[in-house]
């Protein structure tokens, strides 16, 4: 393991396996330092394990309905209870870790790429394609997330597949801004004009160069943004224009037990505080993350 270590940490490494290797290494060993950071991946990790082994985890069927025994309030049997139609409460959280999962997964794998693709482009080439692109950006951005999320919904019709889409184009805008400005510090760097001379295109150039410089700033903000995309699809949700029922949706869960808040608290709670806790997690680690990669920190 000494050995391990060294190599790890050598300052002249003998190869680019053993410096990623070693920078990987640096990147864990500060995120373990720091208490919140290890908090929020042990939340995130226990999302992503609740959302494999749903059918395990769960005690009973998120869907069958028992009115015999609606509205009961958490006990052996039930372990959060169950609603209006005598669902399991438990159970619906449990599987509607997946559904949430599955939001914030789609949104992060469209919109981060659209973004950082676009404010890279405008960031290296500027003129005319840079103030296109900033100003088709800026419109976005002055507009509430929620409020266009949901004049995009209400054109496309509820569902999951179209809240995916709506949340995407309202989250790509603040990626690009980062890729533009990261862009501007390095566009006129001499490694950049040394790969020019050796004839690259702009393409090879932005791709293979520019873009990977990018990723540590644009891992930080999706980590960060995870927890309002999270409270984007609940108000979705809320509103009855996210997943639909039956389908144990959190936002969707909340609303239905709103009517029962004062007597039945349990109803709207506890997806109430699966929220809260997966929003908290995604924060916690996304500040560490930021703590981590952030260049200034390398030597500390």
């Amino acid at each position: 393991m000494a050995a391990l270590h060294n190599w790890l940490i050598d300052d002249a490494p003998a190869s680019r396996f053993q410096a990623r290797m070693g920078r990987s290494y640096g990147v864990m060993s500060r995120l373990i330092r720091n208490p919140l950071a290890v908090i929020g991946a042990i939340i995130i990790s226990l999302l992503i394990i609740t959302a494999i082994f749903a059918p395990w985890i769960a005690t009973q069927s998120p869907l069958t309905q028992d009115l015999s025994g609606r509205l009961q309030p958490p006990s052996s049997d039930h372990w959060m209870g169950t609603d209006e139609l005598g669902r399991d409460i438990w159970s619906r959280v449990v599987f509607g870790s997946r559904i949430t999962l599955l939001i914030v997964t789609l949104v992060a794998v469209i919109a981060a790429p659209v973004g950082l693709l676009l404010g890279a482009v405008s960031g290296y080439f500027g003129g005319w394609a840079d103030r296109i692109l900033m100003g088709i950006t800026d419109i976005f951005l002055s507009m509430p997330k929620l409020i266009l999320a949901l004049a995009f919904v209400a054109a496309l019709g509820p569902g999951i597949e179209n809240a995916v889409i709506a949340i995407a184009i309202t989250t790509w805008p603040a990626y690009a801004r980062i890729a533009r400005a990261e862009t501007l510090t390095f566009r006129n760097a001499e490694f950049v004009s040394a790969v020019q001379l050796q004839g690259a295109s702009s393409a090879r150039v932005i791709v293979g160069h520019i873009l990977p410089l990018c990723s540590s700033s644009m891992i930080i903000r999706v980590t960060l943004d995870m927890a309002g995309i999270i409270l984007t699809a609940a108000g979705l949700g809320f509103l009855g224009l996210g997943a639909q029922p039956p389908l144990p949706e959190w936002g969707a869960m909340i609303s239905r037990g709103r009517t029962f808040i004062l007597d039945q608290w349990w109803v709207a709670t506890m997806p109430g505080f699966a929220i809260i806790l997966v929003s908290l997690g995604f924060c916690f680690l996304g500040d560490g993350l930021r703590d981590v990669l952030d260049p200034k920190s390398e030597g500390k």
